[in-house]
């Protein structure tokens, strides 16, 4: 009986980490066809999104299933409700990159508003939080969840520099608004991975230590001792 549990619990990994491949894989493309004003692959994006929904969806019935029939503790039972979370952050970042891919199709009909600097480097940012927050999940590494949640300053102040500079094109020249606007929700989607990203982190940190680090909680319980 333990070892199916085993088994269920490994399989439950593995469909999580399929997801996360894909999650991370639309993240990818989603910007390198808004950066080379590829259709192709913004559409590719759009239409992959069913099968991040599609393993949401399964791995959800797991976790349920398994909650029900097995009435884990402790440490499975962290396992798993931190895996239901983690499935839902993943299919959001599915969806913001679809969001971006949207973007995408409307930005190359139209000419370029300004080289693309920023918004690739807050993508970077974004993708490698996703990448090293399902790393600490995998390998059990609350230190790196940790970072992961810390990094996510670095993007918000990406979003907000992007934010004023699309502003400013927007103010000198009203013909440049709708680029701008679209620019600037792509960046906002971005900026919407890296806190899912983070709530990943929080939610491994939960899963190995058992402590809530969400809201900055942590540092306020150090700041009264």
């Amino acid at each position: 009986m333990e070892r199916h549990f085993d088994e269920e619990l490994k399989d439950l990994k593995e469909k999580l980490l399929h997801m996360a491949s894909l999650a991370e894989e639309s993240i990818v493309k989603a910007v390198k066809s808004l950066v080379d004003r590829e259709k192709e692959l913004a559409e590719d994006v759009i239409q992959s999104d069913a099968a991040i929904n599609f393993l949401e969806i399964e791995v959800d019935e797991i976790c349920l299933k398994l909650l029900a029939t097995r009435q884990p503790i402790a440490n499975d039972l962290r396992f798993i409700t931190s895996a239901l979370k983690i499935n839902s952050d993943l299919e959001r970042i599915g969806d913001l990159s679809v969001n971006i891919a949207e973007r995408t199709l409307e930005l190359i009909k139209q000419p370029i508003l300004k080289p693309l600097l920023d918004i690739p480097r807050m993508a970077q940012y974004a993708q490698k939080m996703v990448k090293d927050s399902l790393d600490a999940f995998v390998n059990r590494e609350p230190n790196l969840a940790r970072d992961v949640c810390r990094r996510d300053d670095e993007v918000d102040m990406l979003n907000d520099q992007i934010f004023r500079e699309l502003l400013t094109y927007m103010i000198e020249n009203p013909k440049t608004i709708t680029r701008s606007v679209d620019l600037i929700l792509v960046a906002r989607h971005l900026e919407r991975i890296a806190d899912h990203a983070t709530n990943i982190g929080e939610d491994v940190v939960f899963m190995v230590e058992g402590k809530t680090i969400k809201h900055h909680i942590e540092d306020q319980v150090r700041g009264t001792d």
